[in-house]
């Protein structure tokens, strides 16, 4: 006689929101969870064939949206240390990608930026990860998305006071 555990395939789950007798507010948070580590897997998927890492995506995104930033900021940006930031920085100027120059208003730090050799990637990306939200929000209306925007925030907020 077979079981229900006999009948589902090994490493799948049939519907991980099947949460039924947890708390809203822990139904919530559990989802949450999931839907990020979705979309970062999903998008991992779809940048592989660039060559790019997450943490390469991340950065590149980071200083295209805060050019001439810090290290140190740029760090605190993808929470993240100063040194590994470093590092990574440095990976990514040894590709092309991103320049380090001095700053005219602090002689003992460096400005980040990218390179017009990042373009090309920084538009892929940009084109993958809209892919990525129009699929995400299919039947939302633009109402909605404001409205779980605002949600979001208030969360967010809530969750960085610590």
């Amino acid at each position: 006689m077979a079981t229900e555990a006999d009948e589902k395939p090994v490493g799948t789950i049939s519907n991980p929101f099947n949460m039924r007798d947890e708390t809203p507010t822990r139904q919530v948070g559990l989802r949450m969870t999931i839907v990020a580590r979705l979309q970062r897997n999903n998008f991992d998927r779809k940048v592989a064939a660039l060559n790019v890492t997450r943490s390469q995506w991340a950065m590149i995104a980071i200083v295209a949206r805060y050019p001439g930033s810090t290290q140190r900021t740029v760090a605190e940006y993808l929470e993240m240390s100063e040194a590994s930031a470093g590092r990574l920085i440095d990976r990514l100027c040894a590709e092309g990608l991103l320049e380090r120059r001095d700053r005219r208003d602090d002689r003992r730090a460096r400005a980040v930026y990218l390179t017009e050799q990042a373009r090309p990637l920084l538009d892929k990306l940009g084109a993958i990860a809209t892919e990525s939200e129009l699929k995400m929000f299919a039947g939302f209306s633009e109402d909605e998305v404001n409205t779980l925007l605002d949600f979001m925030t208030r969360i967010y907020d809530n969750v960085s006071r610590g």
